[in-house]
């Protein structure tokens, strides 16, 4: 591939073949002169970059994502601009290798994007790729096992920085979930006066305790997001798949696109025989995680957020936790011991 390398500011994103060319001498290299201001700056790149990737997989079918990619490089204060269309030119690079079969996973696909920008731009010690994607995945409801689909956004992040070696390079694969949750405290409200109710009509006590066992109380419900990110060496790997499982079993009960009549009752019943606060939700997400990757080393970053959307008030409850695998693996264990 025939690299391109802009000269003016004002052509950083413009397709080469419609700039127009000066005979006779080159164009000045504007972005390399020295700014007005000397002053570093964190991130300079794009944003917004809409790429269909496709991601092959031993022994399945390929997995399509719907992404957007920002990149950034930090900038030193000498020069007055980066040279961004290398930004694209390494995105397609990639891709090309992930639709070869080179990139299996996406956070490695962050991973080595942010690698080649250091190549790319030797001024940079440092480079960000954020890839925010939605990924379908096909479902079964629970009681009339029909076919669905759901609409899942993936979230992939990797930090490359230049050392006198080789690059330290960190990188992150998360997934946001949507599922619903009941709230425990106004069905113990529900709960109270049902007894009542059925104390007046003089029900024995044996008998109410046997119904209520078998038919959970109303109460309101909450459209609920989870969110978990996994943030590891780049030699380590995450499955994703794990990671929307945890999510979708650490909510009330999971929501289906397409619903029989039986289906309804049953994810409604379990919802409500399994109430949770945002706050359960996400201390679920966690415990979760400790059993189900015990194998990351105590250094991986694990980020939880769960927003509950109310039906009876017009906020939303949240609650989230950061912390290292080895934070939570202790808290877990004082709590048993």
């Amino acid at each position: 591939m025939k690299k391109y390398v802009p000269h003016h500011s004002w052509e950083r994103c413009i397709i080469p073949s419609l700039i127009p060319q000066k005979s006779g001498r080159d164009l000045p290299d504007v972005q390399s002169t020295i700014p007005d201001i000397r002053i570093n700056l964190t991130r300079v790149g794009v944003k917004n970059v809409k790429k269909l990737v496709e991601v092959t997989r031993p022994d399945k079918r390929s997995v399509i994502f719907i992404s957007n990619f920002d990149v950034f490089v930090d900038l030193p204060g000498s020069l007055k601009g980066a040279n961004l269309s290398r930004n694209f030119e390494v995105i397609d690079e990639v891709l090309q290798q992930a639709i070869d079969g080179e990139v299996k996973e996406i956070e490695n696909l962050c991973s080595v994007v942010a690698r080649k920008l250091l190549d790319r731009h030797e001024y940079a010690d440092r480079t960000e790729v954020l890839m925010n994607s939605q990924y379908m995945v096909k479902r079964e409801t629970p009681v009339s096992h029909t076919s669905c689909h759901e609409v899942v956004r993936v979230h992939a992040r990797a930090v490359a920085k230049r050392t006198f070696r080789n690059p330290i390079v960190r990188k992150s694969i998360g997934a946001e979930v949507t599922g619903m949750t009941a709230c425990p405290c106004a069905q113990d409200i529900m709960k109270e006066r049902a007894i009542s109710v059925l104390q007046n009509l003089e029900v024995p006590d044996e008998k109410i305790s046997g119904f209520l066992a078998e038919v959970p109380m109303a109460t309101h419900n909450q459209r609920g997001r989870g969110f978990l990110s996994i943030e590891i060496d780049d030699d380590q790997h995450v499955k994703l798949e794990k990671i929307i499982k945890i999510l979708k079993e650490s909510m009330s009960a999971s929501i289906f696109e397409l619903l029989k009549r039986g289906d309804e009752s049953y994810v409604v019943l379990n919802a409500h025989k399994n109430p949770r606060f945002v706050e359960d939700c996400v201390r679920e997400i966690a415990k979760k995680v400790i059993a189900e990757f015990r194998d990351l080393p105590g250094d991986s970053l694990i980020t939880i957020m769960q927003t509950n959307e109310e039906s009876i008030h017009q906020h939303d409850a949240y609650a989230e936790r950061q912390a290292t695998m080895a934070e939570l693996y202790e808290e877990l264990n004082g709590e048993h011991s």
